[in-house]
């Protein structure tokens, strides 16, 4: 288990990356101001649930395949972005953006947001080579087993996440009453929707830097 000391330069560090603005807060906000809190919720554990996906990985070495095998990379952040722009293309294309599907309940809509938040954190490798830079500074191989405390960095991170997301689903899903009015609105919020999931993918796409 990591010490107090390394928790809390870790914690500190977390802070500061997840309160800057980034994909996942905005993605998170888009989904909190055009469907709500529970939306924004569920996007948000579909993305923390990811980043456990992420930390598996760094913990049995598959992430360093991403700087070992160029093509390993590349392929995962085409396929990202070929994921995001087909949720772009649901949002603009949906007649109710807000219901998703009126013929569906609630809960299936809030497990279609957290599946959504879930394979876009994991088809982003940015995520994966972040992890592999961050975590390796916080091991140490004396504490013990290198996948709990791997596991318990990971905890850490999403915890400190929620708490900053949080704050901002419950900020964004004010602006849902405005967004959802009217059918006038609700077509403004597909494409804001559509546009946000449009220019993610094209960032994903375009950014060659590792």
């Amino acid at each position: 288990m990591p010490d107090l000391y390394t928790l809390g330069m870790f914690s500190l560090a977390c802070l500061a990356l997840t309160s800057a603005p980034g994909p996942d807060m905005l993605l998170v906000a888009t989904r909190s101001a055009t469907q709500g809190k529970m939306a924004g919720l569920a996007t948000y554990l579909g993305i923390a649930m990811g980043s456990y996906c992420h930390a598996l990985a760094l913990a049995f070495g598959l992430s360093t395949l991403f700087l070992a095998v160029p093509f390993a990379y590349d392929a995962v952040r085409i396929a990202g972005a070929l994921y995001l722009l087909y949720l772009a293309w649901q949002a603009f294309t949906s007649n109710d953006v807000i219901s998703l599907r009126k013929d569906k309940s609630d809960s299936y809509s809030n497990w279609i947001m957290f599946r959504q938040g879930m394979i876009s954190n994991i088809l982003n490798p940015k995520i994966a080579l972040f992890f592999l830079a961050l975590f390796p500074q916080f091991l140490n191989p004396e504490s013990g087993s290198l996948v709990l405390q791997i596991l318990v960095l990971a905890t850490t991170l999403n915890v400190i996440g929620f708490c900053v997301k949080g704050t901002v689903i419950l900020i964004s899903s004010n602006a849902k009453s405005a967004l959802t009015a009217s059918p006038s609105a609700r077509r403004i919020s597909r494409y804001i929707t559509g546009v946000v999931f449009t220019g993610l993918a094209a960032r994903l796409a375009f950014d060659n830097q590792r």
